[in-house]
């Protein structure tokens, strides 16, 4: 690569190949989901991704380049660590944090992705391929808050450890902070 252009070509092309690659995966993620409302948000998030791939190509014909030819390698690791997880057996509520936080990774990357290829575009004086870009980074980031949000819901109620219920199973409230979040170390004070 010897110059931007090049570069900012570069990262379309990987992009566009790891929105690909998650438009394969979001289906079998949301098949996994045991949540009602973790599921709707993967089925949300591949209609966006198919956006995506659609405003990607879109900025491809604009720069006059092909947004193939390149295969995301980061992406591909990704997606088989979230196949690790769907693959997994065990209680309900563990199994959706676990392909949350198999899925808040995607969105970190693209996220650092798409962040990464609109400076370059700015730079570039690219505006127009630039507010498509952070179009996409915006969708990315409530994707991410939201499913921040799925997780806590979720884990309120899963269980800490073997044979520990969590607060919300035990009805405990002595394990809690004045505001009701959890103490560190399960209450204990620390020595």
């Amino acid at each position: 690569m010897d110059n931007l252009f090049e570069l900012l070509e570069e990262q379309i092309k990987d992009i566009y190949s790891a929105e690909n690659q998650i438009l394969k995966a979001l289906p079998k993620m949301a098949k996994a989901a045991n949540s009602l409302e973790l599921k709707k948000a993967f089925e949300t998030h591949r209609a966006e991704t198919e956006q995506h791939v659609k405003r990607l190509t879109q900025i491809a014909e604009q720069l006059k380049i092909k947004p193939t030819g390149k295969k995301c390698k980061a992406m591909e690791g990704l997606v088989e660590e979230g196949k690790e997880v769907i693959e997994e057996e065990g209680e309900d509520s563990v199994i959706d944090a676990a392909l949350i936080a198999a899925a808040q990774k995607v969105e970190h990357y693209e996220i650092s992705a798409y962040g990464s290829a609109r400076a370059l575009a700015e730079k570039l004086g690219e505006e127009e391929v630039a507010d498509l870009l952070q179009e996409t980074l915006d969708e990315e980031s409530a994707t991410d808050e939201k499913l921040t949000q799925i997780c806590e819901t979720i884990v309120a109620s899963a269980p800490l450890r073997e044979g520990e219920e969590s607060e919300d199973e035990s009805g405990s409230e002595e394990d809690s902070d004045e505001e009701g979040r959890p103490s560190p170390r399960g209450g204990r004070e620390a020595r």
